[in-house]
């Protein structure tokens, strides 16, 4: 199966490049927000990031013009009626995702396939605000969506075999490379990451070494592509200390608890780039 209309909840950083790339795909894609400003910023970090493929010689003049022409911008989730898929990328946070898929599973056609992008939240609740947990499934993209290109998808107890193959391959039809993970806190990837990043802020509390230094010592000595500081400015440092509070709750083990620190860094709002300030400035 092809999903040919695609609708993605959230317009921000994540959401922008899952639009991206499914209406560089060919699908017909629709992609909302909370407001006309939010949409707008969204759909203009979407032509900047086009702009830059031409620019590489990665895409041409008109992959721009077609791949703009499939997106729609929306402020309202009934505009979503048409989806065959529907990938939610808003806030990490369970309350507000399942209010979501509530309103989503009242809105699309019963055949519609509703999907996740969380990197962290139990796939099996999730499905459970709906009428349609077996055609329910987590797809966990990277960022900078268009550009990274591992896909984790995430099957949920009830996620049946037909619904799993058909997001897979859909997976692939994106030009992503799709890994199968198990419905568990942090699935594969931050199920190794979050630790390392964590451990690392310990260390540095500890005095083992500067912010600067540890850096340099993963990116020269162990050939890492960014340190640890400079990857949890990138992933948002009260997105990765979220995430940690759910590893933490659901297995208890001490190498998934929050240093003090990036409480107080999330309180004074020093949260990465996207605030401006975190272990760096920019």
């Amino acid at each position: 199966m092809r999903y040919e209309v695609v609708g993605i909840v959230g317009c921000g950083l994540m959401g922008s490049g899952i639009a991206q790339v499914c209406a560089q795909a060919g699908c017909q894609t629709y992609v909302s927000d909370v407001d006309e400003r939010a949409i707008a910023a969204g759909l203009e970090r979407i032509r900047q990031s086009l702009l830059k493929g031409v620019e590489k010689g990665k895409l041409d003049p008109q992959d721009v013009e077609a791949t703009q022409a499939r997106l729609i911008g929306t402020t309202k989730l009934d505009d979503f009626s048409k989806c065959d898929l529907v990938v939610e990328a808003v806030v990490e946070n369970m309350t507000v995702k399942r209010k979501i898929f509530e309103d989503l599973d009242s809105i699309v056609g019963p055949h519609a396939v509703l999907a996740s992008n969380t990197s962290s939240l139990c796939i099996t609740e999730l499905a459970t605000t709906t009428t349609r947990p077996e055609r329910f499934v987590g797809l966990h993209f990277f960022s900078p969506v268009p550009l990274m290109k591992l896909v984790e998808v995430v099957r949920g107890l009830s996620t049946s075999d037909e619904t799993f193959m058909a997001v897979f391959n859909f997976v692939s039809q994106l030009g992503k490379e799709p890994v199968t993970a198990s419905d568990r806190p942090g699935f594969i990837a931050n199920r190794l990451l979050i630790p390392y990043l964590l451990d690392a802020v310990r260390a540095y509390e500890s005095g083992l070494g500067t912010v600067e230094d540890i850096d340099k010592t993963m990116t020269l000595g162990c050939g890492h592509p960014m340190g640890p500081f400079t990857l949890l400015d990138f992933i948002g440092i009260d997105t990765t200390y979220y995430i940690a509070g759910i590893m933490y709750e659901e297995f208890g083990d001490r190498i998934y608890a929050a240093p003090p620190l990036l409480k107080r860094m999330v309180l004074a709002g020093r949260l990465g780039r996207k605030s401006g300030e975190g272990f760096y400035k920019y």
